[in-house]
């Protein structure tokens, strides 16, 4: 028995590495013709550009940019040949509890990557690499953290689909503007003011869509938010219309302006030479505290009965009913609660800018958020993170290929929702459990339904 085994071992050790070949040559061979077909489509695209020059338009080729192109597909393709098709077109049963693995891993290490990056934020303004570009690059990226966040609860707690978030996120700047330069009022003053104004029409939009839900809601939210850059764009005597609002007031630090001359500024009081960085990293600290807080409120919500509330109405809204939640109060509070964060990232906006315009808050602002929700996971805070830091620092990484970093980014996108159709981080830890802490796999919940 014990020979008939070795030999059917060996047979079948030897069956393995006789098929091993046939599909690497497989793979090579598709490989290669992906990446002629990337050459052909590389060479009218990528190949030649016209600059303008002394005598008119001149024309110098890239020839490395179209070899990197070629290169990487031809590399991709025989990966996703090699590890990530089986011979029958589908995942693999290794790659697929690889995948699982790798998602338990990343969401049991979450309690210990979390404090680890809030320390690293801290610490970057005094890392060695650390210039103006990557601090208004880190500004920018943690504002649309924010704003994810705060979508997060709308979209992915409480399962309302929002295509008109940057309303709020506008009201929230032009409350804060207007408040400033009218009444002469501090930062510290206006921020919950626009957070509690932007709640208000948080509410305001929530009850036209109380009866609404799936894409009938996706429609009027995504009306709002043009009513609003509408109504900005043509109240003239209020809003300054397309004009904008400039000069709005900066942030101070206890007083303390961020200013070259003066009497009273941060330079001066604490001994410093004045260097323009000083308000920037200033911005970075209060942004990263507002995102923080944003954070830290939401997963606060979600262990409370309004955030299981959210849950059960995101999951099924019949049944929900059934169990005696009042839904009208779960959406409203939904609405109210994700436009205050909303509000809250538009007043730093404004104050960050200096001045505000229409042309800030349009659709593909929702569009942007949204998509940071749904690719980072919905209903997961780290996920969110990690897509604003990969979409907006690699629309950023691509801006050198000014006619092209859309199409790449595009792209992107696709393969994100094709290979990871619940976001990057897709699962979600239960806010209440019976007997111990578990997280629940995306693959057990109802495809749609968060």
């Amino acid at each position: 028995m014990s020979e008939l085994a070795d030999k059917t071992a060996g047979a079948g050790q030897g069956t393995h590495g006789t098929a091993s070949g046939p599909k690497i040559i497989g793979a090579l061979k598709d490989a290669a013709i992906a990446g002629v077909i990337a050459l052909l489509l590389a060479i009218p695209i990528l190949s030649f550009r016209t600059i303008p020059g002394d005598g008119g338009l001149a024309m110098y080729s890239r020839w490395r940019e179209v070899a990197i192109a070629v290169a990487a597909v031809f590399t991709g393709r025989l990966l996703l040949n090699l590890f990530w098709w089986s011979q029958s077109g589908t995942p693999s049963r290794t790659k697929a509890s690889a995948l699982k693995s790798l998602s338990s891993l990343l969401s049991s290490s979450t309690r210990f990557i979390a404090p680890a990056v809030i320390i690293f934020a801290f610490l970057l303004p005094f890392m060695p690499f650390s210039n103006r570009y990557i601090m208004e690059l880190a500004v920018l990226v943690l504002t649309y953290v924010m704003l994810g966040w705060g979508l997060n609860i709308v979209v992915g707690l409480a399962g309302l689909l929002d295509l008109g978030y940057v309303a709020f996120y506008a009201v929230g700047a032009y409350s804060f503007a207007l408040l400033a330069t009218t009444f002469g009022w501090s930062f510290w003053i206006c921020l919950p003011l626009a957070g509690i104004l932007a709640a208000m029409w948080g509410v305001i939009l929530g009850f036209p869509v109380l009866r609404l839900r799936g894409d009938y809601l996706a429609i009027v939210t995504l009306a709002f938010g043009e009513i609003v850059r509408i109504v900005l764009l043509n109240w003239y005597t209020f809003t300054g219309g397309p004009d904008g609002i400039s000069s709005i007031p900066r942030p101070t630090f206890f007083g303390l302006e961020f200013k070259r001359f003066g009497d009273n500024t941060f330079a001066q009081y604490f001994g410093l030479e004045y260097s323009s960085l000083h308000r920037i990293i200033f911005l970075f600290y209060i942004i990263l505290i507002l995102a923080l807080i944003t954070n830290f409120a939401t997963m606060k919500l979600r262990r409370l009965p309004i955030g299981r509330a959210w849950e059960a109405l995101r999951e099924d809204e019949i049944a929900c009913k059934a169990l005696g939640i009042n839904t009208t109060t779960t959406k409203l509070s939904a609405f109210a609660i994700g436009a205050m964060f909303g509000g809250f990232a538009g007043s730093f906006f404004a104050t960050k800018q200096g001045f505000i315009s229409p042309e800030s808050f349009v659709f593909l602002e929702s569009a942007l958020i949204l998509a940071i929700v749904v690719l980072g996971g919905m209903g997961s805070q780290i996920g969110i993170a990690i897509a604003a830091v990969a979409m907006i620092g690699g629309i950023e990484l691509f801006r050198d290929l000014a006619e092209y970093r859309m199409l790449i980014f595009g792209l992107a996108m696709v393969l994100i929702m094709v290979w990871k159709p619940r976001g990057l981080v897709g699962t979600r830890t239960p806010s209440i459990f019976l007997k111990e802490k578990k997280t629940i796999s995306a693959d057990l919940v109802q495809e749609g339904h968060g």
